[in-house]
């Protein structure tokens, strides 16, 4: 399958990492930040405004997608780790969700229904003061 995302679209920043790492931690920026603008991409229409849609917090008002990735210690596997992310993003978008056709309750479960009200009342019925 082709990837969803074309490269050209995608902007990565590299950014120092957080969190422990010793020494290297402080001079070498291995996380990275992906930057992808929806509105601005090659992406179809109706997927554009399906992942527009998604109430995701890495994406902005602007329609700017952005992923911090900073697990891996190299530069490159955060920049595969990013891009990973931005395509389950955007293959979830992708999918078209089946129109719900509303049905009705068939004759007969509606009967059971009926019956059980009917019994669970008899039931009640039955736990109040008994009249003479």
């Amino acid at each position: 399958m082709p990837p969803l995302v074309s490269h050209h679209d995608v902007e990565f920043i590299a950014i120092r990492a957080q969190g422990p790492g010793g020494q290297n931690v402080n001079k070498v920026s291995n996380a990275v930040h992906l930057r992808f603008d929806v509105p601005a991409s090659s992406l179809p229409e109706a997927v554009k405004a399906r992942l527009l849609a998604l109430g995701d917090q890495r994406i902005s008002k602007d329609g700017v997608i952005v992923i911090k990735a900073q697990s891996a210690r190299s530069l490159e596997q955060n920049k595969t780790e990013a891009l990973a992310r931005l395509e389950a993003l955007v293959a979830e978008a992708s999918v078209v969700q089946k129109t719900r056709r509303p049905t009705r309750p068939t004759f007969a479960s509606k009967q059971r229904r009926l019956k059980g009200k009917t019994v669970r009342a008899e039931v009640k019925a039955g736990r109040g003061k008994l009249v003479f």
